[in-house]
């Protein structure tokens, strides 16, 4: 069973001319995962923040954890030790397989 979780991020507010910056992302991803633990076999993690470490080495603990997208190979350091069980996947590394390919083909479906 796959369970998506959408989040919107807030990241400040506007108090007359100024924005007042707030990071609350990170907790509520890692908030909204616990309190919905029994709704989802397995999660996967999109982020290279170190700030996920103890929420992946404890999904990762309990046979929870598919696979942590980190974006770029500047992925945390305390992220790491999971390559170890193959579970960090680099999406830069991934980028020609997953880009479209102009071919210079066009194809036109029937109606």
């Amino acid at each position: 069973m796959w369970l998506h979780i959408n989040f919107q991020t807030d990241f400040g507010t506007r108090i007359k001319d100024k924005i007042k910056i707030k990071g609350n992302v990170d907790a509520e991803l890692v908030l909204h995962t616990m309190i919905q633990y029994k709704n989802y076999d397995m999660a996967l993690i999109v982020s290279g923040d170190g700030d996920f470490y103890c929420l992946v080495e404890y999904l990762a603990k309990n046979k929870k954890l598919l696979k942590v997208l980190a974006p770029t190979k500047h992925y945390s350091g305390l992220l790491r030790e999971f390559n170890r069980d193959n579970y960090i996947i680099r999406i830069d590394l991934l980028r020609n397989s997953l880009e479209q390919k102009k071919t210079g083909i066009r194809v036109r479906s029937k109606p």
